[in-house]
């Protein structure tokens, strides 16, 4: 009847193995009471922890730990006066392991308190410094949004257009700004190494929008224009 309570994981459990021994059960009823209990809540699951121990014959079974709660949830079937003084001793036994716990975990001198600060200080920095280069990463590799890729679009068009001469020049209005548009695209492209328009990094937008600002046709083909808009259009009758 040691160790009613033991401590797992940092906190103050006991064992469906010792539950049954304690009351005097058989344990395969313990771990279906706790099965039926898990079942009914989901809730309750947090109060149990499935694990397993070797029998006597080498053979590995289930068991479970509990904690306080899923002690006393399971616990409150059990009846009889020898049942009371056994949920008094657990009581104890767990109030003991818990008080033990906290004492462990509270620093006692000055110095202990430092290294404690100076610990979870530490474990502060690193959580920070790894949401800091997530961050970091998502920026790098963010690529243009919807809105960008209109700015983008809007810019180009303006540019393109006030190379052809303006929607009134005889180079646009003879639709022969295809050939423009697709230069200026393969030229971004290539200044920006990217396939498409929308692969642009975001961090890229800026840097783009000036580039399709100065951007100015070939040395042939703004003597195409040139050639195109100074022709005289002949009036249609």
């Amino acid at each position: 009847m040691n160790d009613l309570v033991i401590m797992h994981d940092e906190q103050a459990v006991t064992t469906s193995l010792k539950v049954a021994e304690s009351f005097s059960k058989a344990h395969r009823d313990v771990m279906k009471a706790i099965r039926n209990l898990t079942a009914q809540n989901c809730a309750v699951g947090n109060m149990f922890d499935k694990a397993t121990y070797v029998n006597k014959q080498g053979h590995e079974q289930p068991m479970f730990y509990m904690n306080r709660d899923g002690f006393t949830l399971l616990a409150m079937g059990f009846t009889g006066d020898k049942a009371l003084q056994f949920k008094l001793k657990y009581i104890e036994a767990f109030n003991k392991m818990e008080q033990m716990i906290k004492e462990q975990a509270l620093p006692q001198t000055p110095e202990e308190k430092l290294a404690l600060t100076m610990q979870v200080t530490g474990r502060l920095d690193k959580r920070v410094t790894k949401v800091e280069n997530t961050l970091h990463d998502m920026q790098e590799k963010a690529e243009v949004d919807e809105s960008q890729r209109y700015q983008l679009l809007q810019a180009r068009k303006h540019r393109v257009i006030e190379a052809c001469g303006g929607v009134d020049s005889n180079y646009y209005r003879d639709k022969k700004a295809k050939k423009a548009f697709s230069e200026f695209g393969r030229d971004f492209k290539k200044a920006f190494d990217i396939p498409r328009y929308d692969c642009l990094k975001a961090k890229l937008f800026d840097e783009a929008i000036e580039f399709t600002k100065n951007w100015y046709p070939s040395f042939v083909l703004q003597r195409e224009i040139q050639n195109v808009n100074a022709q005289t259009r002949l009036p249609i009758d």
